[in-house]
């Protein structure tokens, strides 16, 4: 077997029947009468995978807008909540302030009321009846 047994004419000759029968064969499918039909039948899949894409990101937009104003109302809210809660705490601090404030003055009373009377029987007992 030498270099030359399929000569390069031989060689030439096969590449050009393999283009020709590659090119007969996409003249074939191309003037298929179904081809067109096929080819229409894609677009229009093409088009309603579009369309149901474009009809899910409507709707993920949507869902997505819903649930910011339901995190933001459930934000104010809590923040309502809070400042309630912030509120009641310091209304029940001043409370508890002015109990302590009435219980220190009643103490002190009671304190002042015995020496008072401490001082008082002490002067009794200096002038002696």
């Amino acid at each position: 077997m030498s270099y030359q047994d399929p000569s390069l004419h031989d060689r030439q000759k096969n590449a050009m029947a393999a283009k020709q029968a590659m090119l007969q064969k996409f003249r074939e499918k191309a003037e298929d009468p179904g081809l067109a039909a096929r080819q229409a039948e894609r677009k229009a899949i093409h088009e309603a995978r579009l369309a149901r894409q474009a009809e899910k990101d409507r709707l993920r937009k949507i869902e997505e807008q819903r649930l910011a104003e339901e995190a933001a109302r459930k934000a104010a809210e809590e923040e309502k909540a809070r400042l309630a809660a912030e509120a009641e705490a310091e209304r029940i601090k001043a409370e508890e302030a002015e109990a302590m404030i009435a219980l220190l003055a009643e103490q002190k009373a009671a304190r002042d009321a015995r020496y008072a009377a401490r001082k008082a029987a002490k002067k009794q007992r200096r002038k002696g009846y």
